[in-house]
């Protein structure tokens, strides 16, 4: 943290959070229209056709939120067109991700197969389509591997010759843009509004960049989630106790959940959640997820530990390997032991037939998907992107590959962030206001691309550290700035501070609401010492 931060005030602050939006605030109406898709009108034309013939239409989703999401929305238009569909989701154990060869005896006798959130990658499936009679049409966002599949249609916004203007958007988005597009050529009437409050959950989840079209599609969904009809969001509603939602309870709370039943279980069982036609069975599906959910924060915890221990902190990229590891939970270990060491990290589970399977995460602006890309030679399979891979490769491809992503990682000049890139500047405590958390609220919601302003204080005086919390795992602070006192909470952490003593914090502003009263509250992220 050595970094030296420039002061900022309320006016640098309003500006500096502008530029993320160079677009200004878009509308609904700024949405550009379905057929900016490359291939969008010849996969809706070919949709018309089976629906008018009554040809057997599958779904082909993924495990994932913004597959689940992306299966139910189709699930769901169907029903509302009355028209009856399959729909798969792969179990990620048994089958693997995606469309794939495992998957094609289970698709026997459909005539048009649609993928949504995967398919970009399903070479060899689409060439078993073909040979099987299926007409294929693929809905995806990830990057395109050096090889794209052949199929009937193609949409998918990072091919070169798609005129739609964001590169950034989820699998949930371009399903609900086939909907738009399906609505308008089958001239139905539906709400497409009640289709984006599943939309928002999506990019929200998937960590998609929260600007341009994904802001104003995550804000017109959480208008539509808080007065919303839909079974599953009354039931989560009802669980947590809450009147509305905002992206931060999507991001925590629903999106965990959701995940839940896919990495312990199977996935369909979350879009059995959100199709739920009363409140309940919602209610019942929903404590089934509850119960996924428990279960892969302890496994995940247990193996978060283990591969603490197997770290080589001398390595530029972490490679970890574990005896039959959860599968389902090594993605979100990857992210801890990333976040813990400040470095990409992969983390690989050895299955019985000894082929390693994992996921990797990247930390800081590394582009961990290049880095890997450059290594693929080594792998069986691997997709992703910058921010998070997936990947097997032969146990005795293991050394191969980890020499080849250190050299990769150092020829590619990936500076190791010194600072976090996340802290605006240095604020005083003078500058603590609620015009401060005016400002930062009309930027909301805060997510990947556009994450909460976080602030940097210096030789400031701990005042009181007290715990807090069932365990004590909490921190109650004041802290105290040229006479200026503020109170601040740091979770999760069993360090321990000395009273009196002059440190620097790192920290976002929040308000806090407690019966009836609004206090200005430190959401503080590190304490650390002030080198004078």
């Amino acid at each position: 943290m050595s970094k030296v931060y420039p002061t900022i005030t309320l006016h640098t602050l309003q500006t500096l959070l502008q530029t993320r939006f160079e677009e200004g605030f878009l509308t609904l109406r700024d949405l550009p229209q379905p057929s900016t898709f490359k291939d969008m009108d010849k996969a809706t034309e070919r949709i018309v056709l089976a629906i008018q013939n009554k040809e057997k239409i599958t779904i082909i989703g993924d495990y994932d939120v913004d597959g689940v999401t992306s299966t139910t929305l189709m699930k769901i238009f169907f029903e509302e067109i009355e028209y009856d569909i399959e729909w798969i989701i792969p179990n990620r154990f048994r089958d693997g991700y995606g469309l794939s060869a495992n998957i094609i005896p289970r698709i026997l006798g459909t005539d048009l197969a649609i993928t949504v959130d995967n398919g970009i990658s399903a070479v060899y499936a689409a060439k078993l389509c073909k040979e099987e009679g299926i007409d294929l049409i693929i809905t995806d966002h990830h990057l395109l591997a050096p090889e794209v599949p052949e199929a009937y249609a193609i949409i998918n916004q990072k091919q070169e010759e798609c005129d739609f203007p964001y590169a950034d958007v989820c699998g949930a988005q371009i399903a609900w843009y086939l909907i738009a597009s399906l609505k308008n050529a089958l001239d139905v009437k539906i709400d497409m509004m009640a289709y984006m409050e599943l939309v928002s959950i999506a990019i929200i989840a998937d960590m998609m960049p929260l600007q341009h079209i994904n802001r104003t599609m995550v804000l017109a969904g959480i208008k539509s989630l808080n007065s919303s009809k839909r079974p599953a969001i009354k039931a989560f509603l009802e669980h947590s106790q809450k009147e509305g939602l905002n992206a931060e309870d999507i991001g925590f709370f629903l999106a965990p959940l959701l995940n839940s039943a896919g990495r312990m279980e199977d996935a369909s069982s979350s879009v059995d959640f959100l199709a739920s036609t009363n409140i309940y069975d919602a209610r019942v599906r929903l404590e089934r997820l509850i119960e996924f959910n428990t279960l892969r924060k302890a496994t995940e915890q247990d193996i978060t530990h283990k591969a603490m221990l197997e770290v080589n902190h001398q390595d530029e990229v972490i490679v970890v390997v574990g005896e039959a590891w959860h599968e389902g939970v090594v993605g979100i270990v990857a992210a801890r032991v990333a976040r813990a060491c400040e470095k990409p990290c992969i983390v690989l589970s050895q299955s019985e037939e000894g082929l390693l399977k994992g996921s990797g995460r990247s930390f800081g602006e590394c582009d961990l998907f290049g880095i890997v890309d450059g290594a693929r030679i080594h792998l069986e399979k691997f997709g992703g992107h910058q921010a998070a891979i997936g990947l097997s490769l032969k146990k005795e491809s293991l050394e191969a590959f980890k020499t080849e992503v250190q050299k990769n990682f150092r020829e590619g000049d990936y500076v190791k962030e010194i600072f976090d890139p996340e802290i605006v500047g240095n604020l005083h405590f003078s500058a603590i206001s609620f015009e401060l958390t005016t400002i930062v609220k009309k930027y909301e919601p805060y997510g990947q691309g556009n994450t909460t302003p976080k602030f940097i204080s210096t030789n400031v005086e701990i005042l009181q550290a007290d715990t807090m919390g069932k365990e004590g795992e909490h921190l109650r602070f004041s802290f105290a700035q040229d006479g200026i006192v503020m109170q601040g909470v740091k979770f999760k952490t069993k360090e321990v501070f000395e009273i009196g003593s002059k440190v620097n914090i790192t920290y976002t502003v929040n308000e806090n609401y407690f019966r009836g009263k609004t206090t200005l509250q430190l959401m503080v992220d590190k304490v650390f010492s002030n080198p004078s």
